[in-house]
């Protein structure tokens, strides 16, 4: 195995397994249909395997766009371990707006949603970073789609925002929030995680928060109430340090857990109690 070794290598390094954590937890989204460039898809009994190995027993698959979700479908029937969340991405619901099809896209996504294992909306919300104004206003509209899907379904949301925290807030306010809202790799300040923890979100956080330049993400941490935290990967991408480039898999959860646990001033032990607790409070049993 590769030994860490953050500025080289790039992202086909392939980490080292971390010590298993004592208590099992649930990589809160994850998108295992998804290949970095250069490389293959990914094993899903593999991937599934070596978390379990590692003690992340559960996990989100997340589908954001119409080969996502019908891939997540398809799994979440085939790997108990595995509960699905589907949507059409911010950066995706534009693309299919200009081609004419994003009508037919929600339908296909509104009947996904109806397989008793697919527990979330998500991800939807905003991207500023990648779409342009152009895209604004059909990524508002798409969202506000998704809010109300998930409350006909009584699903769970997870929302993706970058560089749209303000709009976030809004319109999750305008639509009202249903009662089970997940800030996916959360990246809002201190005031954010106060304002989302007051409205009863939950805040999940990636390998990001173990980036040395991060700490304003982990002044957000150390303010988020035991109850409403959670942990992710959103593999492939956002490693956690010491392996930050490389391609992540859920068995580096560990990684990201321990570096949380530090923040919040908690033992490992209770921060996975209430990881698991939460994912099962917000998801339903697996």
């Amino acid at each position: 195995m590769a030994k860490a070794d953050p500025g080289k290598g790039g992202h086909h390094r392939v980490p080292d397994a971390p010590d298993p954590l004592p208590i099992p937890v649930v990589d809160n989204h994850t998108h295992l249909d998804i290949a970095r460039d250069g490389e293959g898809a990914p094993d899903v009994a593999a991937a599934i395997a070596a978390a379990k190995a590692v003690g992340v027993d559960r996990l989100v698959q997340i589908g954001c766009d119409l080969p996502g979700a019908r891939f997540t479908v398809e799994m979440v029937d085939r790997h108990p371990a595995m509960l699905g969340g589907i949507a059409l991405h911010p950066n995706e619901a534009p693309k299919l707006a200009e081609a004419g099809t994003l009508d037919a896209a929600y339908a296909e996504i509104e009947e996904l949603a109806t397989h008793p294992r697919v527990r979330v909306i998500g991800e939807t919300g905003l991207d500023y970073y990648r779409t342009g104004p152009d895209g604004v206003g059909v990524q508002q509209d798409s969202f506000r789609w998704h809010i109300d899907l998930a409350k006909r379904t009584g699903k769970a949301l997870q929302i993706h925002d970058r560089d749209s925290h303000d709009d976030v807030l809004r319109i999750l306010e305008e639509e009202g929030a249903p009662e089970r809202t997940v800030m996916h790799c959360f990246s809002g300040d201190v005031s954010m995680a106060r304002t989302c923890a007051d409205r009863g979100y939950y805040l999940s956080f990636a390998g990001t928060v173990t980036f040395k330049n991060a700490r304003g993400l982990r002044d957000a941490l150390s303010v988020t109430p035991l109850d409403r935290v959670m942990v992710e990967t959103d593999a492939p991408y956002l490693t956690p340090a010491p392996w930050r480039g490389a391609t992540n898999a859920p068995y580096l959860v560990p990684l990201t857990v321990r570096a949380m646990a530090g923040v919040m001033g908690v033992a490992v032990p209770t921060l996975c109690q209430a990881v698991s607790d939460n994912a099962e409070a917000v998801y339903g049993p697996w």
